[in-house]
């Protein structure tokens, strides 16, 4: 009988102390959530799962919750070797025969990340995944002297294979080629087809690789960039990665995205965005320079302008953020997903009350369905406010690209949610040109013949658990 007494007694000792640990180790995530000044629905965010469900909400804090900000990708001293040895020369932004809008907007692109304007490159654009990997395999296998390649996705299909086999052709040719690739986004990539790449002599590297005991650190990083620089003559950027559902569409009927090829003295903006990554990896800088006085073919102004977790402030969020709040005619946003900061949804919102034509083209099925939850939860304000959504019916709509007057426009890898805004490394050509604005605002309409336009009074008959489920999926939407 006294056995059972003292092991009872010692149960509920045993019980009380872990459950008053639990409870500080609670408290002390929450006090330290709410130290940090994040954005306050973020922060709400995490405290509501920390309170709502402790257990689950502590693992998820560890994996995803904290900061990265302020951490260095690359040396100061790095940084200036690398700038050095370009040689850009500096454009006097105010001589520029360009809008005043696009005037600040450069300015603002120097300042957050110290992005150099570059004049007269050529731009050509992709909305489907056929034609833009047979321009980049056209150019790999003319590859001379350097490939620089990086991609979220480099999938171990048709695709990939096609690709890693031109790469592995212009490594025994003496080219020397670089590989990034992103070890969440590549997962489900064995990784013997990048041992195969290596044993060739291809440089081939996961961006934080996330292993025990890094797991907790790394995950929720991820390098969502998607770059080629090939003899720093020619460089792609935007949504596309490599992967064969962007030529046959997967588990949709089409898979439509947007991809640049650029020439010109941009090229050195994407060679110094990977370069900077590289570095960050633990490797070398790199030696290869573009030539940005070789004579150029093209009339479009360019800024590469790149953004992260360790970015002091929120470049492209920001950079869109003003782009959005000086339109005066049109805003035309296609993004696979839509869970905008206050911010920018106020600034969408301003903008179409002031009568600039807004329109939000959306995918009415995506790749994840509970970020489509959640951006159906944002459409019912935007509605209210005179922004005229449409929902893409031809498929999957993966494109990242925005529209603003007649003179910028924007595509990258950047979606137009949280996560990109603040925890992936993104990549985005920010353009001054009214002859690409008008192109690429052509294709925006194309897309909408394709579309169908949601109605507000068609959108309050949804049914009422369908509006309950996006509800509850939105107050997660800072921290999806």
């Amino acid at each position: 009988m006294l056995e059972l007494f003292i092991n009872s007694s010692f149960m509920g000792w045993a019980y009380s102390t872990i459950m008053i640990l639990y409870g500080l180790t609670t408290i002390g995530i929450i006090l330290v959530v709410v130290s940090e000044n994040r954005n306050p629905l973020k922060s709400l965010a995490w405290v509501t799962v920390l309170l709502l469900l402790p257990v689950v909400g502590i693992v998820l804090y560890i994996f995803f919750g904290r900061s990265f900000k302020n951490t260095r990708m690359i040396s100061r001293r790095n940084r200036r070797k690398l700038k050095s040895r370009q040689r850009i020369p500096n454009t006097d932004i105010k001589s520029l025969d360009l809008t005043q809008a696009s005037r600040q907007q450069i300015a603002l692109g120097r300042s957050l990340t110290g992005a150099h304007y570059f004049p007269d490159n050529k731009v050509e654009i992709f909305t489907d995944g056929r034609s833009k990997f047979e321009s980049l395999i056209n150019d790999l296998r003319k590859a001379r002297h350097y490939i620089n390649l990086q991609y979220y996705i480099f999938d171990d299909d048709a695709t990939g294979h096609l690709i890693r086999d031109i790469l592995i052709d212009r490594a025994r040719a003496g080219v020397t080629v670089r590989v990034v690739y992103d070890h969440v986004g590549s997962f489900s990539t064995k990784s013997r087809f990048f041992n195969e790449m290596k044993r060739e002599g291809i440089q081939a590297y996961p961006f934080f690789k996330v292993t025990f005991p890094q797991l907790g650190t790394r995950i929720n990083w991820r390098n969502h960039r998607k770059i080629v620089i090939i003899d720093g003559k020619t460089g792609y950027i935007g949504g596309m990665n490599i992967a064969d559902r962007y030529i046959t569409g997967g588990k949709f009927d089409r898979w439509r995205d947007t991809h640049l090829r650029i020439t010109g003295p941009a090229v050195v903006g994407l060679q110094f965005s990977f370069a900077i990554d590289w570095n960050f990896m633990g490797q070398p800088l790199i030696e290869e320079t573009v030539d940005t006085k070789a004579p150029a073919d093209g009339n479009v102004g360019l800024q590469i302008i790149t953004a992260g977790p360790t970015s002091q402030w929120r470049n492209i969020a920001l950079a869109f953020h003003k782009a959005i709040a000086t339109a005066t005619r049109r805003v035309y946003i296609q993004t696979p997903y839509f869970l905008p900061t206050e911010a920018l949804l106020k600034a969408l919102q301003t903008a179409a009350l002031a009568h600039v034509d807004v329109r939000l083209l959306l995918p009415r099925h995506s790749d994840s369905h509970m970020l489509t939850l959640a951006s159906a939860s944002y459409i019912d304000e935007c509605l209210k406010s005179g922004i005229k959504i449409y929902y893409y019916e031809a498929g999957m709509l993966h494109s990242k690209m925005i529209v603003i007057d007649d003179e910028i426009s924007t595509v990258g890898s950047t979606n137009f949610d949280f996560r990109s805004f603040e925890h992936n490394f993104e990549a985005n050509a920010f353009m001054f040109s009214k002859e690409l604005n008008a192109r690429l605002a052509a294709i925006f309409m194309d897309d909408l013949r394709l579309s169908t336009r949601i109605l507000p009074s068609d959108w309050r008959r949804r049914p009422w658990h369908r509006k309950l489920a996006e509800s509850a999926v939105r107050l997660l939407s800072p921290i999806l």
